[in-house]
């Protein structure tokens, strides 16, 4: 399967689960305005974290190391019920931590310890979140898009419906009772549709702990979790400071035009994950790693790099559109966000060499470095532009990360594709 046909069925789970958020972000701004739009964004960083620590964070080096031994039926029995073990202790772990401190993470994200309940939900969720981390890594590293994208469909529609219906009867409180539901939607659909899949062994769902896959996997568990933690807790971290310097309000702002710049990246990360991760992984030719690269960029940048215009061309409608009249002085936010939204998906693309080629300790140390730079520019740029100053640093940081994803490249393929 090219990436012209991995990127339409991509597109079509990407479409449903845009589409999920997109309400999820409409039901709060209708019924709590941009402030309750920053609350939902820490909210929503909150849940990927613990999303993403529910499976020990070993999604990519399960979706890797599928793609390599799909064929080697030994090696990849013992990598799978390493894998499940590995996501189902990390589980524990995890909802006894979220339990033990869910009164001081409300406060701390939402200003409420009323709120308390819904991490404590989210905390028993662990084990369901893990489960359904699991089966659609172990779909995407068979590179079947198809299903995959089913599942993200049907998972989306439902999420839909119970977000329409919690609201409609607790308000903000429903529509994030609503997030933490719906990770578990994706079990309940994924499941079965696992289940029904040509490559699906019974013996996939034993847990098994095999020295060597574990060792393996715990490097790509420390790579993803500095990619998934960093980005969420530097968000946090700069909410936090836009809140104190210019109010929730303007934190709103920012959150929407964010929110518009991760909807349509979606598909554009979707497309790198659901095919670059297993393509690289399973290539071990440099000359053929360079035309993967190369057919990336023919295909990617000029993609986004038209998306991004036409977002900002009509960003005043889309933010009405998506948001509520409240929301007008987003739109002078969107250019320089739009900007990096570019750098973004350049470095990206260069940056899962790293990811499929298991570069862990220079993988963390670029996550580490970047996060806390742009943290830092977020508090510089602010202090001499204003609001439109977080926009700026996140341009600035995504050029820096592409020079050196560049470097990288052309360090480990011996030159950079043309």
């Amino acid at each position: 399967m090219n990436i012209v046909r991995a990127g339409a069925w991509s597109a079509l789970g990407t479409a449903a689960r845009l589409g999920a958020a997109l309400v999820l972000v409409k039901l709060v701004a209708a019924t709590a305005g941009p402030a309750g739009v920053g609350r939902l964004g820490q909210f929503m960083s909150l849940v990927s974290i613990l999303a993403v620590l529910a499976g020990g964070g070993i999604s990519a080096g399960v979706v890797k190391y599928v793609a390599e031994y799909r064929d080697d039926p030994e090696r990849l029995s013992r990598l799978l019920a390493s894998a499940l073990g590995y996501a189902m202790v990390a589980s524990c772990i995890m909802a006894v931590a979220a339990l033990c401190f869910s009164r001081p993470l409300a406060v701390a994200l939402l200003g409420d310890p009323a709120y308390a309940s819904l991490v404590r939900l989210l905390a028993c969720a662990q084990f369901g979140i893990a489960l359904a981390n699991y089966i659609l890594a172990v779909i995407n590293g068979f590179m079947d898009v198809r299903r995959l994208a089913l599942v993200q469909v049907l998972g989306s529609f439902l999420s839909v419906v119970m977000a329409l219906w919690l609201a409609h009867w607790l308000a903000l409180y429903g529509v994030l009772l609503a997030v933490v539901a719906g990770q578990l939607l994706w079990l309940v659909v994924g499941l079965p549709a696992w289940w029904r899949s040509p490559y699906f062994r019974t013996g996939m769902l034993r847990m098994r702990f095999d020295a060597a896959m574990v060792k393996r996997l715990a490097a790509f568990s420390a790579m993803s979790l500095a990619s998934a933690l960093l980005s969420p807790l530097v968000n946090i971290a700069v909410r936090d400071h836009l809140a104190a310097n210019f109010g929730w309000d303007h934190v709103g702002y920012w959150q929407a035009v964010t929110r518009v710049s991760d909807a349509y990246l979606l598909f554009f990360v979707t497309a790198i994950n659901i095919y670059y991760l297993p393509r690289l992984a399973s290539t071990h030719d440099r000359t053929a790693l360079m035309d993967e690269l190369k057919a990336a960029a023919r295909v990617l940048l000029p993609a986004v790099v038209v998306s991004a215009l036409l977002v900002y061309l009509l960003r005043a409608w889309i933010t009405g559109l998506l948001f509520s009249a409240d929301f007008g002085p987003a739109n002078d936010l969107y250019a320089a966000q739009l900007v990096g939204d570019v750098m973004k998906i350049a470095a990206f693309v260069l940056s899962y060499i790293m990811l499929a080629k298991a570069m862990t300790g220079l993988y963390i140390v670029s996550e580490c470095v970047f996060a806390m730079s742009y943290l830092g520019l977020v508090y510089v740029a602010t202090a001499a532009y204003g609001l439109p100053g977080a926009m700026i640093a996140f341009a600035l940081n995504y050029l820096a990360y592409l020079v050196f994803n560049l470097i990288v490249a052309r360090r480990y393929l011996g030159g950079l594709p043309a």
